[in-house]
């Protein structure tokens, strides 16, 4: 079963009340994808939205594990933190292909529907890896973050540049899917999926590199189609926090066990800035507090 044939299957995750399906999506490991997951996710829910998370990544579920150390925290310390409802999705243990991409489409679209119908957003951490859920997730996607860390190596896996020119030679594999997807979904549903290419990770120093980056992913963009977002930059914070299962929002100047600092408000008002950047209409009017 391919995923061309899955349009029989569109209603089973089209329930009357629809939430906006943000899909974090990229093929290459290492971007960042569940640090941008969790964030949003506690983004939203301080908004006041529902949150739910979906954790395709069947191999390192970096997400779930991040949730269970929330979890974990909260029944330590006794401290009350905003938690999305999170769902799992199992691989397939079909040894036919056919049966196993049926299997795991039924799997991933019941998922969709239920938290559909008790959540405003939902945040897919897609694997980093071509596989048959990811591909499936792409396509029922409203909006797409591809996390990029800020380099040539990361770029090649939107496009193939000139050595010399950089201009940009052709799209790679994964915008190649990325627009199969869009292209399915205007056919099935006609509704745009809103591609956001972040640049993760990227130095405050100015650089030729980075700025040699920036312009190629400016080309490539009026090419096929994203927008750029500034990203979040590289903070030992990140990887401090993983642990307890915190956000940089669940830190404050009074009560924490981190020392609070000018970084992490700098840290948070990146978040911000990507959150405004994304321009969810459901978020019109809304007022931040972080």
């Amino acid at each position: 079963m391919s995923i061309t044939s899955l349009t029989g299957l569109t209603d089973i995750a089209q329930p009357a009340a629809e939430a906006r399906v943000i899909v974090i999506g990229n093929e290459k490991g290492g971007a960042g994808k569940s640090t941008v997951s969790i964030h949003l996710s506690v983004a939203l829910l301080c908004i006041g939205k529902k949150v739910g998370v979906i954790d395709l990544d069947v191999r390192q579920r970096s997400l779930t594990r991040y949730l269970e150390n929330r979890t974990r925290w909260m029944q330590n310390t006794a401290a009350t933190l905003p938690m999305p409802a999170i769902v799992r999705v199992e691989a397939s243990q079909e040894r036919d292909l056919d049966k196993a991409e049926a299997e795991e489409s039924q799997r991933f679209l019941t998922s969709l529907a239920r938290l559909k119908r008790e959540c405003d957003f939902i945040v897919i951490d897609a694997p980093g890896g071509d596989t048959f859920l990811s591909r499936l997730a792409h396509m029922y996607a409203d909006t797409l973050i591809t996390p990029l860390n800020d380099s040539f190596v990361d770029f090649d896996l939107l496009g193939d540049v000139n050595p010399q020119t950089l201009e940009v030679l052709r799209p790679s594999f994964y915008s190649e899917m990325v627009w199969n997807c869009r292209k399915k979904k205007a056919q099935t549903s006609r509704r745009p999926i809103d591609w956001v290419v972040m640049r993760n990770r990227m130095s405050p120093l100015a650089a030729r590199n980075k700025e040699r980056v920036g312009g190629a992913l400016a080309n490539l963009s009026k090419r096929i189609g994203f927008r750029l977002a500034p990203g979040l930059s590289e903070r030992v914070i990140y990887r401090e926090l993983f642990p307890a299962g915190l956000t940089l929002l669940d830190l404050s100047e009074s009560s924490s066990n981190v020392a609070f600092s000018m970084s992490h408000k700098a840290a948070r008002q990146e978040l911000r800035d990507l959150v405004i950047v994304l321009q969810l209409p459901e978020l019109v009017g809304a007022e931040f507090s972080f």
